[in-house]
């Protein structure tokens, strides 16, 4: 039987996981809730200010105050100790950016620690168990990114959701338009009647705008939170027609006929390379399975897969050949559209 399988040393490895795991989800929430607490009490410390200087009010597009409330960075209550390494970090900006586009109350420090925490459980988990160093640090950095792919798969699901209800809320907005209304008020009526994660967006853009934000800004923002080309076209348009003029209700029923009609196509592109896809998770899935089963049924002969070097050098080259087939698969069914 394998080292790294004996059952000696399986129960210990599973507990020292288990309570790594959860001090790691422990402290990652202690901390959500302390940044939670700093950042209310700063913000009603800020805004008792602006209430003692009514002096300042009309003057709010240049106070500084009113732009550390509007762009207050959510790692600002971070400790001192740490800022110079959040600072550093890189891909700070995109990892705060997915963490915007889940809609999680996250912050970048609570991801650091997430993943730091799931990288020692999981390197301590298969140091217990397999000898060397190689597997269990290799196996640690996967558990490190175990955190970012909760997020970009929340993300995913939200973008999927947004891109099914963006038709409709370009509708309304069309309709507002035609109305009489103007660009903010429509995106107010967007943001009550919209289904979510829709009516969440534009809220934030109304309330950005109103706040003193130029409504180029906030629509720019729009873009960089949603990550569609739906969206950077609807953007496009309406700024467009803001500098060069035109009939804002007419724009945006041309451009929700077009997004309906590409949502259809991507629907029918998925039914249609759907056979392709569950291809693809059963070639990669299948081996697993029985190997598994194998292994159940006669360990003595898969024994020497594990223990002999050979048999270590097949498995490397199987697993490299399966994600080369992943990836192709993949790409074949993954059409642009």
């Amino acid at each position: 039987m394998p080292d790294f399988l004996t059952s000696v040393t399986v129960l210990p490895a599973a507990t020292l996981f288990v309570f790594v795991a959860l001090i790691t989800v422990s402290v990652a929430l202690l901390w959500e809730g302390v940044r939670r607490y700093l950042k209310s009490r700063a913000a009603s410390k800020a805004l008792r200010a602006v209430a003692r200087q009514d002096e300042q009010v009309r003057s709010l597009n240049q106070s500084p105050l009113r732009a550390s409330i509007l762009n207050e960075d959510p790692d600002a209550s971070a400790p001192a100790w740490l800022e110079p390494i959040l600072l550093r970090l890189p891909h700070r900006d995109d990892l705060q950016r997915l963490v915007d586009q889940a809609a999680t109350s996250w912050s970048v420090t609570t991801v650091l620690l997430l993943s730091v925490g799931f990288a020692v459980a999981v390197g301590l988990f298969t140091s217990v168990l397999a000898r060397g160093m190689l597997v269990p640090i290799v196996l640690a950095m996967v558990g490190a990114y175990v955190p970012i792919l909760f997020l970009k798969l929340k993300a995913r699901r939200r973008l999927r959701k947004f891109e099914e209800h963006f038709g409709e809320a370009l509708d309304l907005l069309a309709r507002a338009a035609r109305a009489g209304h103007s660009l903010p008020n429509g995106l107010e009526v967007v943001g009550e009647e919209a289904e979510e994660p829709v009516a969440t967006e534009f809220r934030q853009v109304y309330e950005e705008q109103r706040f003193g934000l130029p409504i180029q800004d906030a629509l720019l923002g729009l873009a960089d939170r949603i990550d569609l080309l739906d969206v950077r076209i609807f953007v496009t348009a309406v700024l467009i027609q803001r500098e060069s003029g035109g009939n804002l209700a007419e724009n945006l029923d041309s451009l929700s006929q077009v997004i309906r009609g590409r949502f259809r196509f991507k629907r029918d592109v998925k039914t249609k390379t759907a056979h392709g896809r569950m291809t693809g998770s059963v070639v990669g899935i299948a081996p697993f399975v029985a190997g598994i089963g194998m292994y159940a049924s006669n360990p003595e002969y898969m024994a020497p897969l594990f223990e002999e070097p050979m048999g270590r050098i097949m498995l490397v080259v199987g697993a490299v050949m399966m994600l080369v087939g992943f990836i192709v698969i993949r790409r074949i069914t993954d059409i642009k559209v």
